[in-house]
């Protein structure tokens, strides 16, 4: 997900907060167009988490990537599409706003059905 021109990504607000998913560094896991449902505070962060975070040398970006593990205060971030280099090895370490708890567009495990 990007921010679209601020200076600084958009903060998330309250405990709770949904946001959208936008490209392709997270597929399979994720795909462009999912809605996550992101938690700020809460239980810290682990390597393996899949979280919502700014990148200090783009601290307008605000990405969805997965924690590999902390480093220099904050996290080193990896999206899961191994095609797609726009994590921490493209911008280094990261500052984690919050972590995704739940996908909740598309409906994990429904099939749409067509009613004739």
């Amino acid at each position: 997900m990007h921010a679209d021109h601020p200076t600084e990504a958009p903060r998330l607000r309250g405990p709770l907060t949904a946001v959208s998913v936008t490209g392709p560094s997270m597929a399979p896991t994720l795909r462009h167009g999912d809605a996550l449902l992101v938690r700020t505070g809460g239980r810290p962060i682990r390597p393996g988490d899949v979280v919502v975070a700014v990148f200090r040398t783009r601290p307008e970006l605000l990405v969805v990537k997965r924690a590999v593990r902390p480093q220099d205060g904050g996290w080193w971030l990896r999206g899961d599409n191994d095609l797609v280099t726009d994590d921490s090895r493209a911008y280094g370490v990261a500052d984690v706003r919050g972590r995704v708890v739940a996908r909740y567009w598309p409906r994990p495990g429904r099939v749409p059905r067509l009613r004739l």
